[in-house]
């Protein structure tokens, strides 16, 4: 458990949040939301002790131990990768490695007692599934096992990030603080961590711009904005209607304050003069000084939400673009071969797979950035490309001295600096932040230039790769509604699934078996693969079932295999009867469950509802969840058995 009281951090006039007092409790998952430069990084570093808090107090207990991602890229670039993601638990690790040292040793001298007393550290950290913890973890997150054993050294900067989350994952600490988690995740590896999340037992604090990972992990929402921190129950979409509530309610209430404080002045103003009116004035003046004494001042929001427009100069072909037999490779590393496909006006497509798999160089080859090895694009009639790049700060030419408002007028060179500050404005450049240079941009900063820039040349094509991944929730929003209302072609990659499901009727998928090309909506094409299609845990346990099998079909005659076969089918059936009976159970007791949080959620419900019909739901609730608990450990039990007569 974390507790802070009356906590608050600023930097000299710059108020990130203050007054902030709420308890972060084990079970629980919050996700932590607000804009860029809000203090999101600031507060979880100030819950690690890297930073100290301005005011207010801060408990942490002292055995509890915090596990936070770190960025340092090339802390362990000669250590074999496993290592790294056991080295996360030191005291652990520390013990393994005096363990094995001692053992080296035995035939010299042997310190019986020392040893004793590291078994019993290995032992209570449970350190003989230490390993293949760390590797199932690995794999988890895309690090396939034979990589296992190779150097960090190996990896590329994306990979390397995933070995750290894997080092604090498997560390198994009490608290985890994961500041941008999915950033360098594909699909299948994001939907493997939101599955350890939530079957993670201790405090989990998240910061995320991924809406869906939001939405699928977190239990609360701890929201950086209003010069504060203020805890939402339920998950970034529940959050998102109930701020907006108590927004709208708070200034209701303030108007409703400043309509009767304008009457009694009206009031005093008419009255103040006339003797048989003078007591009643100076009462109704004392009463307005203490109304306006109640009146709380509301903070103005730390969001700034800007403007995207994406406007084509004149409608393509009705063929945008023909792309026939494809193929690249990087050395031994074949990463396209042989994609085809037709991109018609007006499609969405968006290019999905796992990372590395050769999305981003597709993207590129087809705005003539690389060179294919094979095959041929041919662009239709009156098309014209824009482009995000996803190391889209090659864009903008940071070498250069150039300021953000020169590098963008270069862009529209018959347009008046009017217009130029006009369009900056709607990206949040305003006053002297279009004198800034362009080495000097944030990340996020640095893409809605790059956005700009795509608004005033007015393609009619556009591709984006990834372009979520330095933006905030706001400018996310904010790009979603661009997108929609852009009435040309949009070709995209991206690993943000609500980004997705919100933009594509297309769904390009690459795997490393070929290509599966959906045309439908994001919802359709999991309906049509299966959520499982994108589970990373379940796509490992395929090839293992896979692999399995052959060699089981190698051994066995087909007379005892049909036999077998036949005996199997009918146990599979009564045990997905069992599964199916379970699954309903399941789902209706958390229908009950919800409609229990759903009563809590409600601001006014604990003002107006007894305590003892509070404390028998509370206790109504416990009992569901006990008793869900109890039949997802049934649910398991069946599909474990399932899985072993599927293998």
């Amino acid at each position: 458990m974390i507790s802070l009281s009356d906590l608050g951090k600023s930097y000299g006039p710059q108020v990130l949040f203050s007054g902030v007092s709420l308890q972060l409790n084990p079970g629980n998952r919050y996700g932590l939301v607000g804009a860029n430069g809000s203090g999101k990084s600031t507060f979880l570093k100030i819950l690690t002790g890297e930073e100290s808090a301005s005011e207010g107090s801060l408990a942490i207990p002292k055995r509890l131990r915090l596990g936070m991602l770190t960025q340092d890229h090339f802390a362990f670039e000669e250590i074999p990768i496993l290592h790294v993601a056991m080295m996360g638990h030191k005291e652990l690790w520390t013990a393994m490695a005096e363990k094995e040292a001692l053992l080296a040793k035995a035939d010299e001298s042997f310190d019986g007692d020392r040893y004793a007393e590291l078994e019993e550290i290995v032992l209570r950290y449970d350190g003989y599934s230490l390993e293949s913890r760390a590797a199932e973890i690995l794999e988890g997150l895309g690090i396939p096992a034979e990589a296992h054993p190779r150097t960090m050294s190996t990896l590329s900067g994306g990979f390397k990030l995933r070995a750290l989350l894997a080092q604090v994952l498997a560390s198994d600490p009490a608290a985890l603080l994961l500041d941008e988690p999915t950033n360098h995740l594909d699909i299948l590896s994001i939907r493997w961590l939101e599955k350890f999340l939530t079957d993670y037992p201790g405090l989990a604090v998240v910061i995320s711009h991924d809406h869906r990972f939001l939405d699928n992990v977190c239990t609360h929402i701890l929201d950086v904005d209003y010069e504060s921190i203020v805890l939402y129950p339920g998950n970034y979409a529940k959050f998102s209607q109930a701020k907006v509530a108590e927004r709208e309610r708070k200034e209701a209430e303030n108007l409703r304050h400043e309509k009767k404080i304008a009457d009694h002045q009206a009031f005093v103003d008419r009255f103040r003069a006339k003797a048989s009116k003078a007591r009643q004035a100076q009462s109704k003046q004392k009463l307005i000084d203490k109304m306006a004494g109640n009146l709380v001042a509301l903070a103005p929001s730390s969001r700034r939400y800007p403007r995207f427009v994406f406007q084509q100069r004149r409608p393509s072909g009705k063929t945008v673009v023909e792309v026939t037999g494809i193929s690249k490779a990087y050395g031994d590393n074949q990463v396209l071969d042989e994609v085809s496909f037709t991109l018609e006006r007006g499609d969405r497509m968006a290019v999905i797979g796992p990372n590395g798999i050769g999305k981003s160089t597709l993207l590129k080859i087809l705005v003539n950035s690389i060179q294919a090895d094979s095959g041929e694009v041919e662009w239709g009639y009156e098309t014209h490309q824009g482009y995000f790049a996803q190391d889209h700060r090659d864009q903008l030419d940071e070498e250069s001295r150039q300021s953000v408002e020169a590098w963008l007028w270069e862009c529209c060179p018959a347009e008046p600096i009017g217009f130029v500050r006009g369009q900056l404005g709607q990206v949040l450049f305003s006053g002297d932040d279009v004198k800034k240079g362009l080495r000097s941009l944030s990340g996020g900063e640095a893409a809605r230039l790059v956005f700009a820039k795509l608004a005033v040349t007015r393609p009619n094509i556009l591709l984006l790769d990834e372009p979520t991944n330095h933006l905030d929730l706001e400018a996310i929003d904010a790009l979603v509604q661009a997108l929609t209302k852009f009435e040309g072609t949009l070709i995209f990659v991206s690993h943000d699934r609500w980004f997705v499901s919100k933009l594509a009727n297309r769904i390009f998928e690459i795997t490393p078996t070929g290509i599966q090309d959906h045309r439908g909506d994001f919802d359709e094409y999991l309906t049509k693969c299966g959520d499982d299609h994108l589970d990373a845990e379940s796509v490992l346990m395929k090839a293992r079932r896979e692999k399995r099998r052959a060699k089981q079909e190698k051994k066995g005659s087909s007379e005892a295999r049909e036999s077998r076969d036949h005996e199997r089918l009918q146990q599979r059936r009564k045990l997905t009867q069992l599964r199916d009976s379970i699954t309903a159970k399941v789902e209706k007791t958390e229908e009950r469950v919800h409609e229990i949080n759903e009563q809590f959620c409600d601001p006014t419900y604990f003002d107006r509802t007894p305590r003892a019909q509070v404390n028998k739901l509370e206790a109504e609730q416990k009992k569901l969840k006990a008793r869900i608990d109890e039949l997802m450990s049934e649910w398991e039990a069946a599909e474990k058995e399932l899985e072993e007569l599927a293998s």
